[in-house]
């Protein structure tokens, strides 16, 4: 069971837009939002959603080897409310932006301290912020996916998996409460 409830920008303030929310029309990717919890606390990702329009993504659009922003426009934000694991790496409570370097049999998704500001580029003074990596396996999607998307699947009362899906590609990476 997939637990997902994307929520009205208006009423999720970590959501951090650069320009007017007015501007939001206008943007051919529009800005998302998923929430979920882990038991009482809360973990919210905030994203913009390109589509593929007819293009070769996986390798094209999004080359293999180079890091992506996960989505379009400003970079794609985690706020978690309590310490969390986000694969292996311990997070305290805050902002971070994500980004990938997407492969074809696998991503290294690295968590940055740098939550607000604009995707790309992802220059070396954007990784100077990285606090660290997760690997993950590639898994095939069948139909493709026309609009990258993101979810949370509940993997226990403190565990859940963050799913990306775009294209013919499907990516889980697990995050659960940090042990004390």
């Amino acid at each position: 069971m997939i637990a997902v409830l994307s929520l009205a920008l208006a009423a999720l303030p970590p959501c951090w837009v650069r320009g007017a929310r007015t501007d939001l029309d206008v943007r051919i990717s529009r800005l998302d939002s998923v929430i979920t919890t882990l038991g009482t606390d809360t973990l919210v990702v905030c994203y913009s959603r390109p589509r593929m329009l007819g293009r070769p993504i996986m390798g094209r659009v999004v080359p293999f080897g180079e890091p992506w922003r996960l989505g379009a426009n400003e970079a794609t934000t985690l706020t978690v409310s309590v310490p969390v694991l986000f694969g292996e790496i311990r997070l305290a409570p805050g902002s971070y932006s994500v980004y990938a370097i997407p492969e074809q049999r696998e991503w290294r998704l690295i968590v940055n301290r740098a939550a607000q500001r604009w995707g790309v580029p992802i220059s070396d003074s954007v990784k100077a912020e990285d606090i660290g990596a997760a690997t993950v396996a590639v898994e095939a999607v069948s139909p493709p996916v026309e609009e990258f998307r993101m979810q949370f699947e509940r993997a226990g009362r403190d565990a859940v998996y963050l799913v990306m899906e775009w294209d013919r590609t499907r990516v889980r990476v697990p995050i659960r409460r940090a042990p004390t």
